[in-house]
């Protein structure tokens, strides 16, 4: 079976697209069996600029590490819709020298302050305005001290050069694009609402429009400090102070000691094998890992290339359907939570739910128990990074929803997250990405909340692979749909172009790209009892690289729903 043919039985027919840049560096003449090494760099992210900047710190001798670092602050600048550093991320890193892989955990945590009650209003429910917008519902931010850390521990130029890229594009601007101004549209009567955020987005007096240069002094002003400084330079002094104040001004509560105290932390990722493929993936607090582990290990049961288009989807959704119930009842921080981690990652585990599905019915998920049993994660952004010395990177980064929380600190230019909302702020209510927490995921002072950032890696004998991406509850699915889709042979462009499906056990549906099922298939599913939102928006903003060991080539794939991203190569050593 062709890889065209079994990718139209993934998803069935793909929605139109606009096309995005293809990446592939040219194969070495001398490669005629496995390479020992890439022929270059290569680097997928959802903006020109941010791609670009990691080349730069390439050409300069930095590794993947440093180029992760250009990456990350850039998005920071020309992405504030998606990510920034008044957030946080996940940074999956593979260090060829040592052969080892380390998750760096840079999700934000929640001050003290920030209790259960604190988010539900006088009748008991949850205050959703408080829980997603302005001061209450950000959490301290991560991503500053990942990318010291990664300066300091893994990379092999200084902080400040691999953030200048960043600086200077803060300072001089950049084009506002279309999701730029489209965004701040939805997000205008939030983002208003604060001083410091009209003193950057109405500048000019009026909001971002497309065509506009974008500039941002106080943003590059504190990327100055985090260079000069590290640390300090973001978590005390004058920055620290502006922010504590700035949340203070709006009525929040952060202390100095919940910043100057915030933390990176190291966690061993989680490995799995999937037909051929050694997988390395995120752990908590990242729910993706998991659930992305406990879909795949249910489909090993089937040879998905020998079903029809509706039983495919039919069996993808009854495994994604199990395994987000899983992830509502029994994952968050594990520096906080115990969770069934072996038990949940598990073949055997993965067995008994298999033998739960049925062929040709869809179970109603209000049949699968919401309560433990017994003991026994377009917002957001994706890079990935593949360079000549075999190192690489799969880092997620986020501000949560669309401009975040709205609230730009005055004189720092840095935007806060609103992850707040990414715990159980009112156990069973589902927050703003439809999905439900419990206990595990409630918040306490300095935990981090539950998410679905999933960077991963793929590595079969001749191909190794970058990829992750942004998209809320919809991370994990995507993910998972790269995975199956490369296992089908498709190159990385095709991966991350291909149409999409999701469930996520409540609410009981199978959303659907518009064009990602045919009528036949709907109607077959619609009779087998699933619920189907089949003409849905498109979703996501997968980025993926791959290095081909047998040809000696890189290519990358970045989603052509985003029509600002780019995959680069640089084809030789610099």
């Amino acid at each position: 079976m062709s890889a065209c043919l079994l990718a139209s039985l993934l998803l069935i027919a793909a929605p139109a697209l606009s096309k995005a840049p293809v990446a592939k560096a040219a194969p070495a003449e001398t490669a005629k069996s496995a390479a020992a090494h890439p022929p270059g760099t290569v680097i997928a992210s959802a903006h020109a600029l941010s791609s670009q900047a990691g080349l730069e710190i390439v050409r300069q001798g930095g590794n993947a590490f440093d180029a992760a670092i250009a990456v990350s602050s850039t998005l920071s600048v020309v992405e504030p819709v998606s990510s920034g550093i008044g957030g946080g991320g996940f940074f999956l890193l593979h260090d060829a020298k040592t052969n080892r892989d380390i998750f760096v955990d840079a999700r934000e945590t929640a001050p003290a302050a920030a209790t259960p009650a604190a988010f539900l209003d006088e009748k008991g429910e949850l205050n959703r305005d408080r829980s997603v917008n302005g001061p209450w519902s950000a959490g301290i931010p991560g991503l500053p001290a990942a990318l010291v850390h990664l300066a300091q521990k893994y990379g092999k130029l200084p902080l400040k050069t691999s953030l200048a890229p960043a600086i200077r594009i803060a300072r001089e601007g950049f084009p506002v694009y279309a999701r730029l101004e489209k965004s701040y549209g939805s997000r205008r009567e939030v983002m208003e609402r604060y001083r410091g955020t009209r003193e950057v987005y109405l500048a000019d007096g009026d909001p971002p429009k497309v065509g506009e240069i974008f500039k941002q002094p106080d943003l590059a002003r504190t990327l100055e400090l985090l260079g000069e400084k590290g640390f300090d330079g973001f978590y005390r002094g004058e920055v620290a102070q502006k922010l504590l104040a700035s949340v203070k001004e709006e009525g929040g509560q952060w202390k100095p000691e919940e910043l100057s105290g915030y933390t990176v932390r190291e966690r061993e990722p989680l490995r799995l094998k999937y037909r051929g493929w050694d997988i390395v993936t995120a752990p908590p607090p990242s729910s993706g890992g998991v659930a992305f582990a406990e879909i795949l290990q249910i489909l090993e049961g089937w040879d998905l290339s020998k079903l029809d288009p509706a039983h495919r989807t039919h069996i993808i959704a009854e495994a994604m359907r199990r395994a987000y119930r899983d992830r509502t009842i029994y994952l968050g921080d594990p520096d906080f939570v115990k969770i069934p981690l072996a038990r949940l990652t598990s073949a055997d585990y993965a067995a008994g739910l298999r033998a739960t599905i049925h062929p040709d019915k869809a179970t109603p998920s209000d049949l699968l128990s919401g309560q433990p049993a017994p003991l026994e994660d377009d917002e957001t952004t994706h890079f990935s990074i593949i360079d000549h010395d075999g190192n690489r990177v799969s880092a997620t980064q986020t501000v949560n929803l669309l401009y975040g929380s709205g609230l730009v600190a005055p004189g720092t230019g840095v935007l806060l997250n609103n992850e707040m909302d990414d715990f159980a702020l009112r156990p069973g209510t589902p927050n703003a990405f439809g999905v439900m927490g419990f206990a595990a995921n409630a918040p306490e002072a300095g935990k981090r909340m539950l998410s679905s950032m999933t960077p991963s890696f793929m590595e079969s004998k001749d191909k190794v692979i970058a990829v992750g991406a942004p998209g809320g509850s919809r991370i994990i699915t995507q993910v998972l749909l790269a995975v199956l889709a490369y296992d089908a042979g498709l190159a990385p462009q095709q991966v991350a172009g291909q149409p999409r499906i999701h469930h996520q056990w409540l609410p009981d549906v199978i959303s659907a790209e518009a064009g990602a099922l045919d009528a036949d298939t709907v109607a077959k599913l619609q009779a087998m009892g699933h619920k189907v939102n089949a003409a849905e928006s498109p979703w996501g903003n997968l980025q993926t690289v791959m290095w081909n060991k047998q040809d000696n080539t890189l290519s990358g794939g970045t989603d052509p729903r985003n029509p600002v991203g780019q995959a680069v190569v640089l084809p030789s050593r610099p």
